[in-house]
This record gives C-alpha cells, structure tokens and sequence, in this order.
C-alpha cells in the first residue's frame, strides 16, 4: 500500500509553500522538544519571498510554529512552539524551533532556598516569569539547598531535569514537573512481522548487566557526600546531586539503577508516520517467531523526519514497563 505525504506549516502569520526536510526531536532527556525546519533559499535562481519581502525578513524569534505531518490529507499535529532563530547555509533557510518552553527563557530573580521542594522552586519560577501558567508537580524531592544566580527559568529548570531525571513539560499552560517513567501518554503497538521497518534492538538480560550507579552531592555543611545502588565492580555511572537530601540521592540512584537493569530489548526501531507516538507513551514489541521476547516498553524518545525520500520516527525505548 503507498501512500502520498502531506503537509503544512505555519510560522507566525504564514503557511509555507516550500519544503526541503523536517525534523522534530522528543526525549524525556531533554526538557524541550525542538525541531528544525529546512527551508530551499532560492526557487528558479530567484529568493524566495513573502508579500515581495524575504522570507527571514517577514518571521522573527518568538513566533507561533505549528507544523502537520501526514498521508493522504489526513494530518497530525506533530509540533507546537517557538521559532528560537533561523541560521542560512548554502543557500537554505533554517528554522529553529521549540516547544512551549520557549516562554520561561526569561531572567528571574536570584535566590537562595534552604530545606525546599521542587514544586516550591517550580511555583516561583512561574511567578518570576509573570504569565498565567499552572503547576503541576508530583516529584517530591528534598533540597537541603538550592540557590538561583543570574539564570532564566528555562536554566533552572534544565538544572532540575538534568539532576533529577524529572519529566519536565509544559503543555496548555501547565507546567508539569513528575518523576521519570510514571505517565503514560498513549499506547502504540510495533511488530517486527507488520510495522517495524527497522530495528537496533538487543535483547538483555538484567543478570547480565553489571552497573553501579554513584550519586555525588555537597552536604550544608560544605562536606562531599555520595550513595550508590547497584552492583560494585560494573560499570560505573556518576550523577550529580549537589544540594539534595541524602534520602533524595538514593532515592535518585535506585531510580537510575531500575532504568538501566531489567531483562529486555534495548535500543531502537524505524517506523513510518502511523501510527503516531512521542516520548512518554507505552510501546508493545511483539515478534512472531521469538514471543517470550514480547513486552511493553516505555517510550523514552522519536525523532521524526520528514524530506523527499520518505517519512520516518526512530523510537528509543526505555525501562520495560509490562
């Protein structure tokens, strides 16, 4: 069966006309989604204008993006933001793009909280920030210290997603700050027999996996402080945890510890457009001729790209999940 690519993006006021390639990124590693739109400079030796005006003349920084992917007339809403800059090379244009985090790229006051929660931080940075967002905070982890200096709220929240392994987003005005793998978005199912057109994945067995996970902090007292969880001897990975209790430091290496060890496929598979996922949905893996193989995985990141030669998602899977 074949299908015919459709589109259709909007930037600011304007719905592009032409297109060389899209790809829009989505990990719960990073705190924002972005996506880069690839624009032709010139059509028939000529520079593509808007309204008789060059194209990177008529949108700025800041303007609404909203790009729909799909077959047939049937489109997806697969990004919603910002244009954070556009950069030009060998004659096309480059838009930059990211999600609705774009608005907390505003400078806050510096400040200095002892004995706090996220959600405590979270609600001044939301404050600072003067807009109508909503908090939505499920991670309750304690800071002995957290201190704000010369940063924008995006900082500070990048901080907190980095050191915690938090899944920060912000989506119809709520911001929301939850521990890692606890939402589901969706669910989708793969098999290697029907929709999988790709596949990195190995399967791994949790005894098979020797990894010590090592969180370091700096105490109140000024005094380095550390916990692990795992297997002495392994491999070895380090976090970061300055400023966090020692409860949330363990807290933070068990987690860590439970996402890299289980029995399970890791890596990633190629799919087309449909069906539709992102990162936070659960993802069945199902393979006809190895079944005990069979499993829910949490989805941890997709990339999609859209261009001449096709549309793709590469989805990375995360902890198994069922």
């Amino acid at each position: 069966m074949f299908y015919d690519m459709d589109w259709q993006i909007t930037v600011g006021g304007y719905q592009l006309a032409l297109l060389d390639n899209c790809e829009i990124h989505k990990s719960v590693d990073l705190l924002a989604d972005t996506c880069t739109i690839t624009t032709p400079g010139f059509a028939h030796n000529e520079v593509i204008m808007v309204d008789k005006v060059r194209v990177e003349e008529k949108i700025k920084r800041g303007d609404k993006v909203i790009i729909m992917l799909g077959y047939d007339g049937q489109l997806v809403k697969e990004f919603e933001g910002y244009l954070l800059n556009i950069t030009t090379d060998d004659g096309s244009l480059s838009l930059n793009c990211e999600d609705d985090l774009f608005l907390m790229r505003k400078a806050v006051g510096d400040k200095q909280f002892k004995n706090t929660q996220v959600k405590t931080i979270a609600e001044y940075l939301v404050q600072q920030v003067g807009t109508n967002i909503q908090v939505v905070c499920s991670l309750t982890v304690d800071y002995d210290k957290f201190v704000i200096r010369q940063a924008t709220a995006y900082d500070v929240l990048k901080k907190i997603q980095e050191e915690l392994k938090a899944n920060v987003y912000l989506r119809n005005g709520v911001l929301h700050v939850h521990p890692p793998y606890t939402e589901e978005h969706g669910r989708v199912r793969y098999s290697f027999q029907q929709n999988i057109e790709q596949s990195s994945l190995k399967y791994k067995q949790a005894i098979d996996k020797r990894i010590e996970i090592v969180v370091e902090g700096v105490g109140m007292d000024g005094r380095k402080k550390e916990v692990t969880s795992g297997t002495t001897g392994g491999d070895k990975i380090t976090l970061k945890g300055s400023g966090l209790s020692m409860a949330a430091m363990k807290a933070l290496a068990d987690a860590e510890f439970k996402r890299n060890v289980f029995d399970g496929y890791e890596g990633d598979i190629t799919t087309w457009l449909i069906p539709y996922v992102e990162k936070g949905y659960s993802a069945e893996i199902k393979d006809e001729d190895f079944t005990y193989k069979d499993g829910w995985y949490f989805v941890k990141s997709v990339t999609t790209t859209f261009d001449s030669s096709g549309a793709a998602r590469k989805v990375q899977l995360g902890i198994k999940t069922g």
